[in-house]
């Protein structure tokens, strides 16, 4: 008598996690860190476009920094220069600006309290997102990798094109959201293959956010948490939507259909 054969389940090996590595540096006044997972990511082209997207970053700085007083940003408010006369990323940081305050119904402004008590041009609110959009370019051509940039808590998640968004091949990163109430608490956590996430509230500067309607900063506790294709248009849209009215948050809705938003 012939004994019927036995199986058993074909164990397959794990997939191997990911080599990683991380950078940070000191730029725009916070620490802004890249990471970088797949392959080679110790390899010369992984160390040049991170070399890259640092450059881009203090360029950035350079340009818009409030605090360097030989900016184009400051000397352009000390009248020692005009728009023509700096980098082209200032006339383009002007024109995100109004576009951002026709799009959120006033809510976004670039016209922003001085230490002296009058308003004057800072794009604060915009460049930072912008800044790591532009920083993720040279990341982005990395062949096998996933990167995520870290901007003092908001991010910007992306990968070469030809990764995977899904399936066994897809790098994933989890971000967590934290409790404006409770810091040491996560409220919610998302897992991203690409995409921006960032947050705006007085967790964890205070009342550092203007509401042009009312002309004072917003001290209200809380956050929204914006996620979408851009960092630029998160940022934008998280600070327009904690500070802004109903009607903000119905602008949002109708134009900016590839972003989600949470409030806590």
């Amino acid at each position: 008598m012939t004994r019927p054969r036995q199986t058993s389940p074909i164990e397959t090996a794990p997939t191997p996690a990911p080599a990683r590595r991380a950078w940070v540096e000191q730029i725009m006044g916070m620490p802004i860190s890249l990471h970088l997972r797949g392959a080679d990511v110790d390899g010369p082209a992984a160390q040049e476009a991170v070399a890259g997207a640092f450059r881009i970053l203090r360029e950035m700085d350079s340009i818009f920094s409030t605090y360097r007083e030989d900016s184009d940003l400051m000397r352009l408010r000390r009248e020692e220069v005009d728009v023509a006369q700096c980098s082209p990323l200032v006339e383009e940081a002007l024109r995100i600006g109004q576009e951002a305050e026709v799009l959120t119904r006033g809510a976004f402004t670039t016209l922003l309290p001085t230490g002296d008590g009058d308003l004057a041009f800072d794009p604060t609110g915009l460049v930072k997102g912008w800044a790591v959009d532009r920083a993720s370019v040279p990341l982005s051509g990395l062949e096998g990798i996933s990167f995520c940039i870290n901007a003092g808590g908001d991010l910007l998640i992306g990968a070469h094109p030809d990764m995977p968004t899904d399936g066994p091949r897809a790098i994933t990163w989890r971000v967590g959201v934290e409790d404006p109430l409770d810091r040491q608490r996560i409220a919610s956590t998302l897992t991203l293959t690409r995409g921006a996430v960032a947050t705006s509230g007085t967790a964890a500067r205070g009342a550092h956010l203007y509401d042009p309607a009312t002309g004072k900063l917003v001290g209200r506790p809380g956050s929204v948490t914006v996620t979408g294709p851009t960092l630029l248009w998160a940022d934008i849209w998280a600070t327009a939507l904690f500070v802004g009215s109903e009607l903000t948050g119905e602008a949002f809705a109708t134009s900016a259909t590839d972003y989600l938003s949470t409030a806590l």
